[in-house]
């Protein structure tokens, strides 16, 4: 069964040739078997789980199945779950139980999702590999020595090793398209405001997006059927109307215009991804795209102004964890002052603390305007390059990350970990929807490509992603540990 995308196991499931209780219990036995060697989920719900199957098989026995009904999925533990133990990855949250569900929770449950667990990640959210979580760091499922990106890293590890059909995920800088693209799966970060951020636990609120990693891009089209859409809690969630993410998928590519960041091809992209790129955009020629060389000038501005305006407002949001709410608490603390300090000192890793350090040092005084206001500034410029760009093509193509997977260790330095997002985090400066899909491989650790599009445009991007797919089989190539039958 774990062999099946999301959008077969829906039709199987439809078909009658296994019960979502059935096919629960076997992606629960994988998890069981193996994760123990990838370390993808913190928390697994067994019981909660086949709850939900049950229920799902009574639904559909009831003729009142729809698409999502009785399919098993991981849940990134950024997202709150009601009744869950919801940590966001660090020691700060570890004994926290949520007392109520995220927006899109709510809608994968009232679509009929099973929910298996939760998946490991990044310390709030803030990473590039999966390697600052409080629970130990993830595996990649290709080779057990790389990690598998992050901050989403469990979540696209749980896909590619078959332990879950598809992840729920967020994307702050580049956080589900570069796990995405380590682990051989796509993923899709939606246009900022398109997806619910509502019981999402904050790390940057203007830059955090909800949206799904799966197997295909007709997987995630599925997923946000449901997941996209207006939420009066969410101050910045659009009031627009959702289409059908499925009805264009197959629409044919003739005409389409690509463009490709001149940008995106310089100093530091690793020869082999470009030569993957470039020939997946030969794939696109041959369905009758056309491919011109574009310029986005101010890109290399984009990881600075981002490592200023996401500190910042990190630094903002984390400053709920005191030792005194909810949280991690210190023991015996001598005065107030004390409980502060040593909560957060304890509950807080050395990245989550180097963040806030820098956030509130671009806050403070006699520096914002020097640093937080010029980095709105550049925003706004970046934002434009896109938008300037999108006047003469219809999407722009490049590598999602400049390397494959890199060794776990292997990045010391908090500058080169950051340089790991120079592709993605001006999407998520400009708002702009971008997806990754696998377009090859580097040995045996794969390549992911990157899709954007402009505002609103993930229909077009999931298209575009998808006659990919159907001309070619780099999403179809599995890790030998998802190669396991049992």
């Amino acid at each position: 069964m774990h062999d099946k995308t999301l959008t077969e196991l829906s039709a199987s499931l439809a078909a009658g040739e296994f019960t979502s209780r059935e096919l629960t219990e076997h992606q629960l036995g994988r998890i069981e078997r193996l994760d123990g060697a990838l370390n993808s989920f913190i928390t697994v719900t067994p019981d909660a789980a086949r709850e939900a199957a049950d229920h799902a098989d009574a639904t559909r026995a009831r003729g009142d199945a729809g698409p999502l009904t009785g399919l098993p999925v991981a849940i990134k533990d950024l997202f709150c779950t009601d009744g869950v133990l919801t940590t966001a990855g660090s020691r700060m949250l570890a004994n926290f139980v949520a007392p109520y569900d995220a927006g899109v929770v709510e809608r994968l449950k009232a679509a009929g999702t099973v929910s298996l667990g939760k998946a490991n990640l990044d310390e709030f959210a803030m990473g590039s590999s999966n390697e600052n979580s409080a629970f130990g760091a993830v595996k990649n499922p290709w080779d057990s020595t790389a990690v598998p990106g992050g901050s989403s890293g469990g979540s696209a590890a749980a896909v590619a090793a078959g332990l879950a059909p598809a992840a729920l995920g967020t994307d702050t800088g580049g956080s589900i398209r570069q796990p995405a693209a380590f682990c051989g799966i796509t993923g899709l970060k939606p246009t900022y405001g398109r997806v619910s951020r509502w019981g999402i636990i904050a790390y940057a609120s203007s830059l955090d997006q909800a949206g799904p990693m799966a197997r295909t891009a007709e997987d995630c089209a599925l997923l946000m059927n449901t997941i996209a859409g207006h939420d009066a809690r969410d101050s910045t969630c659009v009031a627009r109307g959702v289409p059908d993410y499925t009805a264009e998928l197959t629409a044919p590519l003739a005409g389409l215009k690509i463009g490709l960041p001149k940008e995106y091809f310089g100093d530091g992209l690793d020869p082999a991804v470009e030569a993957a790129v470039r020939e997946a955009v030969t794939v696109y020629e041959s369905l009758g795209a056309t491919v011109r060389e574009v310029s986005l000038p101010h890109t290399h501005y984009a990881v600075p102004a981002y490592y200023v305006i996401a500190p910042a407002e990190a630094s903002s949001n984390l400053s709920r964890y005191d030792g005194v709410r909810f949280g991690h608490r210190c023991e015996n603390p001598s005065d107030l002052v004390d409980l502060y300090k040593r909560s957060r000192a304890e509950g807080f890793g050395d990245e989550v603390q180097r963040r806030i350090l820098i956030g509130t040092h671009t806050l403070s005084e006699g520096f914002f305007d020097a640093y937080y206001k010029k980095a709105q500034q550049v925003r706004r410029l970046i934002r434009q390059d896109f938008l300037d760009a999108f006047q003469d093509v219809d999407v722009l193509m490049g590598p999602t990350s400049p390397t494959p997977a890199f060794d776990l260790g292997a990045q010391k330095d908090p500058v080169s970990m950051y340089l790991q997002d120079i592709y993605t985090i001006a999407v998520n400066l400009a708002g702009i929807p971008g997806i990754s899909v696998p377009a090859g491989f580097v040995g045996k650790r794969p390549v992911g490509l990157q899709i954007l599009g402009t505002h609103f445009a993930e229909q077009r991007l999931l298209n575009v992603a998808h006659r990919f797919q159907q001309a070619t089989d780099w999403h179809l190539r599995r890790p030998e540990l998802a190669e396991e039958n049992a």
